[in-house]
């Protein structure tokens, strides 16, 4: 279905492969893994021939049609989520056009009219829009958004519009570039049983661990510029990577005690007559010797000791009678809630059921209408977003901003904390006001981790991370004896952490005093996912 062999790219002068081989077979599940930058989106680009490699070969059966979603993706004019999800006003006119232009060339044999026509009549198809319909419930959308213009609602949600439009069409190889970043849970757990059954092929780019571990059968890693392949999910991978690495350190530490052997001989003998020829021998057998590289090791969470945060009273937060709305939209009405000092709590429901506005009211970044928020004894509190840009201060660098959060941190340890999380070398120097939006964002996650709050309320903070980075900021909140609360979507992140979860549906607040799987049981979350997806 796919082959690529023996690729040579390079990228802003840097060289991301060399010599990299791969290939899909059909039906394989395959997860593209690696560090921030490693080059996995590129590669993917390349196999949509978006770019041209500087040197190899990128071949696709010619029948094979192959369907893509990229991480982030714009709606542009009037049409509705269902017109989005059908491709009707966008994607089909173009494939129309396209086709046209096609057979006036007199092209109709070629590989591209061929994958043209399929997708063409994929989105043709009189049972389009129920199938469309089916698609967009299973990623969360009301029958009641339908009809809705796509550019009034988010860029999440027209992603998975746009999902959703792949899903219908069916491609032989789906391309996905982190899926799971704009959907919630329950939506997660129905596209990942979703692509358990799917008919095709799929390569896909995640930083979801459990989302490999559910969906993909073959991982492969890019590392030193080549595609390493792994047999089974991502946590196969991770041992078979470690047992890789003994091997070939074994293997180098071998030879390189065979080298030393010979060359101790050659030294001591080469000046005695009767000996010179066996000592000029052993130099030739060096010479001969196909040299083993010492393996990198592979990349581990950077474990770092988190400063503890002062002790706050028994109770941490409370609300009462809370009464909130956004004009017409009545979120809350009579809220009670109250937050106990050393909780690790997980708000969990579906998008816009107001996880965040709740966690908004906590923080007291919001105002509501009725009611009383009122903070435990000696709380102090730390809020982080999404977007928390503007907390930075422009003219700083990045390293001033962690030293600035914590006066007695030593510079080393900062820039320690700082690699972990993706700030390397001369990045630290930057001043903040060119930092990207992800960078932003993960610079501000390190100055919490540094100089925490005794009350955390985290909103997704493990977008931007790898996986890496992701266990990384586990490790550190595991240690951290403070309260926490948090919403994610990373079935992972909230397995390792959340000791309790609220379910925000419908304005109210529903607990579960254990973990994700508890509430998982007792809820029958996972079963009512898996019901969508048979009625999709």
């Amino acid at each position: 279905m796919l082959t690529i062999r023996d690729l040579k790219m390079t990228l802003g002068g840097r060289m991301l492969f060399e010599n990299a081989s791969f290939g899909v077979n059909y039906g394989d599940r395959v997860a593209l893994v690696g560090p921030n930058g490693a080059g996995k989106t590129t590669l993917l680009s390349l196999i949509l021939k978006h770019r041209e490699p500087d040197a190899g070969a990128i071949e696709r059966d010619e029948w094979t049609m192959v369907g893509y979603l990229p991480q982030e993706g714009e709606s542009h004019g009037n049409e509705t989520v269902l017109d989005v999800a059908t491709g009707r006003v966008d994607e089909l006119p173009l494939l129309e056009k396209r086709l046209h232009e096609l057979e006036a060339a007199g092209a109709v044999s070629t590989p591209e009219y061929m994958e043209t026509h399929a997708k063409h009549e994929a989105l043709n198809d009189p049972h389009v829009e129920t199938k469309a319909k089916k698609m967009l419930r299973g990623l969360g959308y009301r029958d009641s958004d339908f009809n809705r213009k796509a550019r009034e609602m988010s860029g999440g949600w027209i992603m998975r519009a746009r999902l959703a439009r792949l899903l219908v069409m069916e491609p032989d190889l789906l391309l996905l570039d982190e899926p799971t970043n704009h959907l919630d849970l329950l939506s997660l757990l129905w596209l990942q049983d979703y692509l358990k059954n799917y008919s095709g092929a799929l390569l896909l780019i995640s930083h979801d661990r459990q989302f490999m571990d559910e969906v993909v059968s073959q991982v492969h890693e890019i590392s030193e510029k080549k595609l390493i392949g792994y047999t089974g999910n991502y946590g196969d991978y991770i041992r078979q990577r470690e047992e890789r690495y003994e091997r070939q350190l074994a293997a180098y530490k071998n030879q390189q005690k065979e080298i030393a052997a010979l060359q101790e001989f050659a030294d001591r003998f080469r000046a005695v007559q009767s000996k010179a020829s066996q000592a000029m021998s052993k130099l030739k057998q060096i010479e001969r010797l196909q040299l083993i590289e010492k393996p990198a090791a592979p990349r581990k969470p950077f474990r770092f000791q988190i400063p503890q945060p002062p002790r706050g009273g028994q109770r941490a937060v409370s609300l009462e009678g809370i009464h909130m709305s956004y004009g017409a939209n009545q979120v809350y009405a009579g809220l009670d809630l109250t937050i106990e000092r050393g909780e690790r709590t997980v708000l969990v429901g579906p998008n816009g059921a107001g996880k965040s506005t709740l966690l908004k009211i906590l923080a007291g970044v919001v105002p509501f209408q009725e009611g009383e928020r009122d903070l435990g004894h000696n709380a102090k509190i730390g809020y982080f977003s999404q977007h928390r840009a503007d907390l930075l201060d422009p003219e700083r660098t990045v390293i001033d901003e962690v030293l600035a959060s914590a006066p007695l941190m030593r510079e080393d340890e900062a820039r320690g904390v700082l690699g972990s999380f993706m700030f390397r070398k001369d990045d630290i120097f930057k001043k903040t006001v060119v930092l990207s939006g992800g960078e932003k964002s993960r610079l501000n996650l390190i100055k919490f981790l540094v100089d925490p709050p005794n009350l955390l309320l985290m909103d997704e903070p493990t977008t931007h991370l790898d996986i890496q980075t992701v266990e990384s900021l586990t490790l550190a909140l595991e240690r951290y004896e403070g309260t926490l609360l948090f919403i994610s979507h990373d079935v992972h992140f909230i397995r390792q952490l959340a000791t309790k979860v609220l379910h925000v549906c419908g304005g109210e607040v529903f607990p579960y005093a254990g973990g994700y799987d508890y509430f998982l049981e007792k809820t029958g979350t996972l079963e009512d996912a898996r019901a969508a997806l048979t009625a999709a």
